[in-house]
């Protein structure tokens, strides 16, 4: 799955890790003195509204940094192991990893935008006659107050486009880098066909589990990266809003309530799916496995009419039956949990809030901020709770390609296909 794609998957990653955090630890800690090397100032932190948000200092300082140390992590591998793929795999991933990145900062650069805007909205909302019951402006306020939202409904327009723009341009290298990627397994397994082929439904593990890996990974792939992403552009974003809350119910006062709110909540929810969905990934792989030995006995069927009888394709389609209530059953408590979850998340930031707003300690704007930044850091702390049924899919799609992996390592098959084939296949 890796070997095929990366140069020396293991190694590569390790130094991935290794490296990024050391790239990382620089960037932070060393920000002010790489700007000043180069004539740029990254001190002044005020929130620019609009395109110009993407043209700072400190964007043009991360953009040269960003690309100058992929440069080099890309060069030494391509002198270290060579590798058919490596453009696409190195490169490629490098450039996903960027323009993630920076369509989730047109995210960031749409919270800045909502506190002017909704606070412009507030203002207008606000000048109520004690004695009368309807809202008083004056017409020349109201002009100005529709100038005002124009311009920046207009400046939210080139936000918008520009992230319609990324958005598009990252879906069409991601299909094509994920198609890459299988056909490099595909080419990889079917070189070695002959070590594989005598593995319980080999070809469609190289044909149907190879494009269900392809396709799962261009979408949960990308929506891990986004999650990642996100993080680290929303986090200081919601430790700065937290500023404006003064205390939590039940809790009372802490520093940052929010940002350890968003923390709490999103463990909880992940380890509270992956408690009880532990079960599901043992039983998707299984039902492979025996929808595999009902199709490869009507296969067989159609060139040996000795093959595929009634009382045999009985018995085998009863151990599909079986493995399929089996799953409905645990996917029944498990959606049970999982949208009892959801469904509190969608007012948790809400109820945070409540003294709050009670107190009229923030504004509408603000409030708006707070909003948008505590769901999209939940929502990628999340990230296993809105995903779990597709990682589910995709961790028994790997534990049957890891057959052919041990095959070639000349390793003990898994456990699972270890199994006595009369569990699944009575002709056997």
């Amino acid at each position: 799955m890796f070997k095929s794609f990366f140069p020396n998957p293991k190694l590569f990653f390790l130094s991935l890790l290794v490296y990024a955090g050391i790239c990382c630890g620089l960037w932070y800690s060393f920000n002010p003195e790489m700007a000043a090397l180069i004539g740029l100032n990254v001190e002044d932190t005020t929130p620019v509204i609009g395109l110009g948000f993407f043209v700072t200092d400190s964007f043009l300082l991360f953009y040269l940094y960003y690309f100058l140390c992929s440069a080099l992590f890309a060069g030494f591998w391509f002198q270290v192991a060579k590798h058919k793929w490596q453009w696409w795999s190195i490169v490629g991933s490098s450039l996903i990893l960027f323009v993630t990145y920076l369509s989730v900062q047109v995210s960031v650069a749409i919270n800045h935008w909502r506190k002017p805007f909704f606070e412009k909205i507030q203002q207008l909302l606000k000048p109520v006659n004690p004695e009368q019951s309807e809202v008083v402006v004056s017409s020349e306020t109201a002009a100005a107050g529709v100038t005002e939202l124009l311009e920046l409904i207009l400046i939210f327009a080139e936000i918008a486009c520009i992230f319609v723009f990324v958005y598009a341009a990252l879906r069409f290298f991601v299909n094509h880098y994920v198609f890459r990627w299988r056909t490099a397994m595909n080419d990889y397994y079917t070189s070695r066909w002959s070590e594989i082929r005598h593995i319980e439904g080999s070809s469609q593990r190289v044909q149907e589990d190879t494009m269900k890996f392809a396709a799962i990974m261009e979408n949960l792939g990308v929506s891990i990266v986004d999650s990642v992403m996100t993080l680290f552009a929303f986090l200081p974003v919601l430790w700065v809003l937290s500023e404006h809350i003064s205390e939590l119910p039940v809790v009372g006062a802490i520093a940052h309530p929010l940002f350890y709110a968003a923390l709490f909540w999103s463990i909880f929810g992940t380890g509270l799916l992956a408690i009880v969905g532990l079960k599901l990934p043992g039983l998707e792989f299984k039902n492979q496995r025996v929808e595999a030995a009902y199709r490869k006995e009507l296969v067989h069927g159609e060139d040996d009419e000795m093959r595929a009888q009634p009382l045999t394709l009985n018995e085998l389609f009863t151990n599909v039956r079986k493995n399929y209530f089996k799953l409905y059953f645990h996917y029944t408590y498990f959606n049970i949990f999982r949208g009892m979850y959801l469904q509190v998340n969608n007012i948790f930031v809400y109820i945070l809030l409540i003294p709050t707003i009670a107190a009229g300690a923030i504004t509408l704007g603000v409030m708006q901020q707070i909003t948008a930044a505590f769901n999209q850091v939940s929502s990628s702390f999340q990230y296993l709770v809105y995903s779990w049924a597709t990682i589910i899919e995709l961790i028994s799609i790997h534990k049957r390609l890891l057959s052919f992996e041990a095959t070639f390592d000349d390793k003990p098959l898994p456990e699972l296909d270890r199994l006595d084939m009369q569990d699944v296949d009575p002709a056997v």
